[in-house]
């Protein structure tokens, strides 16, 4: 096995001095180019009416989907977060399902791509936290339950940024090796299997980096509910012992 089976980074399609174009950047901008392209023109004519076109269909099942498992995972309103988790999902949902095309190579198979996706999420946790929470209620956390926490609790939000990057570049690596074993050993028969088995485990990888990423979000956000609770349950009692 050499280094160009293991990273697409590595496969270098196009160079110029010190310029390069691997696979990894130009099939990532492949699929920046389709979300866009196919936003674009699904969106362009929404209908309200009776006659609602399939894709729009499609389109309002996928996000109303999305929506939902952001509310059921934060309770809180889904408006703010559907931009970021829904487009990391669409991402590398669509990264994962377009393996079945010949020569494509899914930029989640990189750890350079993966590792920036994980990062959005580490910026996004803290923006998200000190939006609800106010910066000096989100810092508080790290600190909880004592200061001798602090170092510890930092350490945790850098070791699952790197969780979140290696799980999903270790899974869909492992699954591409996998499948071309099993394609040396039978590829009359295990074509069609393994090609089904990995556009399923790439959407549940889509989702669980999806889910993942709102769960982290979700833990930052939650010392807004939990005053936002304490002081509706203070009211409450006023207004009983009044």
């Amino acid at each position: 096995m050499t280094i160009n089976d293991i990273s697409p980074d590595q496969v270098v399609l196009w160079q110029w001095g010190g310029v390069s174009l691997n696979a990894t950047l130009l099939f990532t901008w492949g699929i920046m180019l389709l979300l866009v392209a196919g936003s674009f023109l699904v969106t362009r004519h929404l209908s309200s009416g009776a006659g609602i076109p399939r894709w729009q269909n499609l389109l309002e099942i996928v996000v109303a989907g999305i929506r939902d498992q952001i509310r059921d995972i934060s309770h809180q309103d889904p408006v703010r977060y559907v931009p970021l988790v829904g487009t990391l999902f669409l991402f590398i949902g669509l990264s994962n399902l377009l393996a079945i095309v010949p020569g494509y190579v899914p930029p989640t198979a990189s750890l350079s791509t993966t590792a920036a996706l994980a990062f959005c999420v580490f910026v996004a946790v803290p923006l998200y936290g000190i939006l609800a929470t106010g910066p000096m209620d989100y810092l508080r956390q790290y600190a909880r339950p004592t200061i001798f926490m602090l170092p510890f609790n930092v350490m945790g939000e850098l070791s699952r940024t790197l969780a979140l990057a290696v799980r999903l570049f270790g899974n869909m690596m492992s699954g591409t090796k996998i499948a071309a074993i099993f394609l040396a050993l039978a590829p009359l028969f295990f074509p069609i299997v393994m090609q089904a088995l990995g556009l399923l485990t790439g959407l549940i990888q889509a989702y669980i980096f999806a889910v993942l990423a709102m769960v982290y979000i979700a833990s930052a956000t939650q010392a807004r509910q939990e005053n936002r609770f304490g002081k509706e349950a203070l009211e409450k009692g006023e207004k009983t012992n009044g």
